[in-house]
């Protein structure tokens, strides 16, 4: 069993910056595949970025180069830092841990954290 707790979201303007964190309690976090998923007004779920023990990584074509996923396995946390950040970036971010590969699926999940961008 893993339990993800998520922090870091919040309002910001666009253009700003904001990192998000996600620390995980439970079996070795180094064995799972991390992984932020939002889900914004009226739209379905989305991978936003994932990143395997490897350290090999995955992005949404939107933003790629403006987002970027790291972990500390030490620390048992994975991060997102957003840069650039654009008014359709609102949305719930959800951080996920799964044991496939950067595509999922994802057997554990966060409570999220809303992150809203004003124009």
């Amino acid at each position: 069993q893993v339990q993800l707790v998520e922090s870091g979201g919040g309002l910001v303007q666009a253009g700003g910056s904001l990192r998000l964190s996600c620390a995980a309690s439970g079996r070795t976090f180094s064995d799972y595949v991390m992984a932020w998923l939002r889900r914004a007004p009226g739209k379905q779920r989305e991978l936003v970025a994932a990143i395997a023990s490897t350290g090999s990584t995955k992005y949404a074509d939107s933003v790629k180069g403006r987002f970027t996923i790291t972990r500390e396995n030490a620390k048992k946390t994975a991060y997102l830092q957003m840069n650039s950040l654009k008014p359709e970036d609102t949305a719930v971010y959800y951080c996920a841990a799964g044991i496939r590969n950067v595509l999922g699926p994802w057997q554990y999940w966060g409570q999220g954290t809303q992150v809203t961008v004003s124009s």
